[in-house]
């Protein structure tokens, strides 16, 4: 079995010091618009679900110590970061065309950041438990058990449904969870808006062997759970190739 993946893939690389960089650590509704001004034009401007119609998914990491932060983009479409201040930029934005074929038992080394929230109706009336989804509050869960917990359940297994036993989405791809690198992120702030609001966060590293392929690539295309305006559900993938043995 064979999939194609075909994204585009984004390196910005920004000074830390910049009043609009500073606002987008501070924000995470600063940071997503500031992801979007890459892809002006391409839908109509209001449209509610601009982000995944051209699927941008994005993901970051901040240098305190050399004031840098480093935002990955993926898209559906080419972008343009002309819109970006030059002063804000420590150089020119990279831009890398990705066409790749996806094999079933290919593995990858792969790094995700997750919001891992999950439904909760503890705070209803037991009788009131099998109300409408939208009833029932999301709750992010803080610790990385928790979090290795939700990841693992998105796993599939060789020969498993795409979709698990409580209607979970699942990945095309199966790991051991015991090896995954959990790491803790620290919550981003919404501001403006929603005040209060916290987005959980929590980074998985590991290696994953692809059972679906296109289950797969649906997933890396489209991200992975919630919180993907705000830097979650980007996977990041590479090949993990074996060296012929010495001779």
């Amino acid at each position: 079995m064979r999939a194609t993946l075909i994204t585009c893939h984004s390196i910005l690389e920004l000074n830390a010091r910049h009043p609009e960089t500073q606002r987008a650590l501070l924000d995470a509704q600063a940071m997503h618009r500031l992801v979007m001004k890459g892809f002006l034009g391409w839908v109509d401007d209001g449209s509610r679900d601009a982000r995944a119609q051209m699927g941008v998914l994005h993901t970051s990491n901040v240098d305190l110590k050399n004031q840098q932060l480093t935002i990955v983009v993926q898209s559906k479409v080419p972008p343009d970061w002309s819109q970006v201040d030059k002063r804000q930029l420590l150089r020119e934005p990279q831009i890398l065309k990705v066409d790749q074929n996806i094999d079933a038992g290919q593995q990858f080394r792969f790094r995700t950041v997750i919001n891992p929230a999950r439904m909760s109706s503890r705070h209803l009336p037991s009788d009131e438990r099998t109300t409408p989804r939208q009833d029932r509050k999301r709750l992010a869960d803080t610790t990385p058990a928790h979090a290795r917990q939700w990841f693992a359940e998105r796993l599939q297994p060789q020969g498993d449904s795409a979709i698990g036993p409580r209607g979970v989405r699942r990945i095309g791809a199966d790991s051991d969870a015991a090896q995954l690198a959990v790491r803790m992120l620290p919550k981003l702030a919404h501001l403006q808006g929603k005040p209060g609001m916290r987005i959980g966060r929590a980074e998985v590293r590991g290696e994953l062997t692809v059972t679906e392929p296109e289950v797969f690539v649906d997933v890396v295309s489209n991200g992975l759970g919630h919180g993907k305006a705000y830097g979650c559900g980007l996977i990041l993938i590479k090949p993990i190739t074996t060296r012929a043995p010495a001779r």
